[in-house]
């Protein structure tokens, strides 16, 4: 049966200013975490003595140039455009803005940039979808003040996000106000600028950081209806379900418990309080978060919607060490029998997208957006009819099956904003820093020893986007 998405589904791509726009030390920007990661933010979780973490910014590291996204906006936007993009969601780098952090007056080169991308987003009718921080920390707050760790960063980011709402308050309707807020548990460097070396942070300090994310998320929700009450302000998390690895009840429970650790930030972004099963955590592990005066009434400011990020799914079971763990999986997990895997170790689980949307939409009844779904894999370039290409139908079949089961969930229900495939060009893994792992319609010839043209060119994906944004959906189903 065909299925026709609703007219006003906004489809689109997803990027990060720290994987693509390169110009890391130009106009006036600051360092930020990623420029000190040069092999990826995963597993970088400790502080300054761990390899992965360097004392400055190495020529190795890809993000550094990215793809120059900064010199090559309009080129860019212009294939974005010729695909039918309804939306691009990006983020605004806050070391651009506040080189340090922790300034009282912003970088004027840096919110000039900005403007223009908008600018140039507005002449073909694409909104943007911004996230005001996307594993960007300025580099200063995290060696400084042990980012989020340190209260202070609430005021600081309550500072950048004042400045930018108001500075693009009639450019920009949606936000998410923390990439995969959820990750901190696990990549608290990348994720939180979090110094404090993985092996030394105790659970006390890390959900307290979790805590002052929580509040500034609320603060930047709070602000930005005030300044704008159009504005759509979102949470955005990773969402893996977890199967029981056999029927048996306590790998079920197993599940249940892991996929709390998670439901436990979009809890509190949709219902502004924590909820009863954290509570148990908290005094089973001798937590007890510290609530400045103001912080209970401060997470009532809620979220307009739900975003999140979708890979993979994970198994648990109540004795994991009998199973082979999930490789690549950031938030661990047990490999599944039943699914294959990408390069790179991710499985593949189409229903798992279905599953995710039922559950968040049956839990919340809030609108949700898909994020971010993508398969990264090693593209090889060959010549084409039309020039060089990627006959990348391995891509065509994941994204194909995944937007099927999105249209499944539309059909049981769901209230569903749109849908960002992750990296519509190429760019520079979060994870592994490598520009191997590709993901996008556009093929960027750079490679991870850092040569290349930068030039660009469409992948056979290109125009299997393009048809399927054109015909709204209905060309998965031929």
């Amino acid at each position: 049966m065909t299925y026709t998405f609703p007219k006003d589904f906004l489809w689109g791509g997803a990027t990060a200013a720290n994987q693509f726009e390169g110009a890391y030390n130009v106009d006036g920007k600051g360092l930020s975490v990623q420029d000190v990661t040069p092999r990826g933010g995963v597993p970088a979780k400790a502080g300054d003595h761990n390899p992965l973490i360097t004392d400055e910014p190495t020529p190795d590291n890809l993000k550094l140039e990215g793809i120059d996204f900064y010199n090559r906006y309009k080129e860019d936007i212009a294939l974005f455009a010729e695909m039918g993009f309804k939306v691009f969601r990006m983020s605004i780098a806050w070391s651009r803005i506040f080189p340090n952090g922790d300034e009282t007056e912003p970088n004027e080169a840096g919110l000039a940039f900005y403007d223009k991308v908008f600018d140039e987003l507005a002449k073909y009718g694409i909104e943007p979808l911004v996230t005001l921080s996307h594993y960007e920390t300025p580099l200063y707050l995290a060696r400084h003040y042990n980012g989020w760790a340190n209260r202070d960063l609430i005021r600081f980011y309550e500072n950048y996000v004042r400045t930018v709402f108001t500075r693009y308050k009639d450019k920009v309707k949606y936000w998410l106000t923390f990439n995969e807020v959820n990750s901190v548990l696990h990549a608290p460097f990348m994720s939180g600028g979090i110094a404090t070396p993985y092996e030394d942070l105790s659970k006390q300090d890390l959900y307290q950081a979790v805590h002052h994310e929580l509040v500034a998320s609320a603060l930047a929700t709070k602000i930005g209806h005030e300044i704008n009450p159009d504005f759509k302000i979102g949470c955005m998390v990773l969402a893996m379900p977890a199967y029981g690895m056999t029927s048996n009840p306590l790998d079920q429970l197993a599940a249940r418990e892991f996929e709390n650790q998670n439901y436990l930030f979009s809890d509190i972004h949709v219902r502004g309080k924590y909820p009863n099963y954290i509570k148990r955590y908290f005094r089973d592990n001798g937590i007890e978060i510290q609530f400045a005066d103001g912080d209970e009434e401060m997470l009532k400011n809620t979220v307009d919607f739900i975003s999140f990020s979708y890979y993979m799914s994970v198994a648990q079971a109540h004795n994991p060490e009998d199973y082979a763990v999930g490789k690549g999986n950031i938030m661990g997990g047990i490999s599944n029998p039943y699914l294959e895997s990408s390069e790179w170790g991710w499985q593949i689980d189409p229903v798992g997208l279905r599953l995710v949307l039922n559950d968040f939409y049956d839990r919340y009844q809030l609108p949700l957006f898909i994020v971010e779904n993508g398969l990264g894999a090693k593209d090889v370039l060959v010549d084409g009819p039309d020039g060089p290409t990627v006959e990348d139908d391995y891509r065509i079949d994941y994204l194909q099956k995944h937007l099927v089961q999105v249209g499944e969930a539309l059909q049981d229900g769901v209230e569903l904003m749109g849908y960002t495939t992750w990296g519509p060009i190429d760019l520079v893994s979060a994870s592994t820093a490598e520009l191997s792992k590709r993901y996008g319609f556009i093929y960027v010839d750079r490679n991870d020893d850092g040569t290349g043209t930068l030039a660009r060119y469409k992948k056979k994906s290109f125009n299997w986007y393009k048809e399927v944004i054109a015909t709204d959906g209905a060309s998965l189903y031929k």
